[in-house]
């Protein structure tokens, strides 16, 4: 025999007698007794790559964890790309700081107008695009739930192609118990019948 074969010796569809006292205990007792002994020898994970725990781990994600296991306190919202300083008391009259401020209140109006353009996509498009995102994601889930139960009807069909394997394999068992309990009995009663004919022969030699 293989060392890759199996003996079946139990026929957990057909055999009687799970709910005895004591049988749920016994069973128990071996499965625990089989994982003390069992020690793998193969490893069934070796044909995946090792982990990689840090794959998604950005950088911000890096540096807010280290604040958090640090107990310091959440940075507060910078406000300073939105404001629009005037030069400083010493600066009023130089023409190079009024030129940079001017500079930065240019950007900061293009950055508004940008924000605005963003906004005014959004409502025009953004309902559509959400809604296709929707429909995207509805179809992906009657897949998955299709394919679930594909999965199920195959499990349920094995389960149904052992269930009457070995219900039949038990009534051909039960059936050849049978015939094996009557053949014996019928050999155990033609020795006896053979055992008696035997004293009754012994007694009629002792008479003559």
């Amino acid at each position: 025999m293989s060392e890759a074969a199996v003996v079946v010796d139990a026929l957990p569809y057909f055999d009687q007698g799970y709910e005895e006292p004591g049988i749920k205990e016994a069973a128990l007792a071996l499965i625990e007794e089989e994982t003390r002994r069992y020690r793998p020898t193969k490893n069934y994970l070796e044909f995946l790559q090792p982990p990689n725990y840090k794959a998604f781990e950005t950088e911000v994600m890096k540096n807010e964890w280290e604040r958090m296991q640090a107990r310091l306190p959440m940075e507060t919202l910078s406000m300073k790309r939105c404001e629009l300083p005037q030069p400083a008391t010493g600066k009023m009259t130089d023409v190079q700081a009024w030129l940079e401020a001017v500079h930065n209140s240019e950007a900061q109006l293009e950055h508004q107008k940008l924000r605005i353009q963003n906004l005014e996509l959004l409502q025009e498009y953004g309902s559509t695009v959400w809604k296709n995102s929707n429909d995207l994601l509805v179809k992906l889930l009657n897949t998955s739930q299709q394919r679930l139960q594909e999965v199920r009807k195959q499990i349920q069909d094995i389960n149904w192609q052992r269930k009457n394997e070995q219900i039949e394999a038990g009534t051909k068992l039960k059936n050849l118990e049978d015939s094996w309990v009557g053949l014996v009995s019928k050999n155990y009663e033609i020795e006896r019948v053979c055992l008696e004919m035997e004293n009754q022969l012994l007694a009629y030699q002792n008479i003559s």
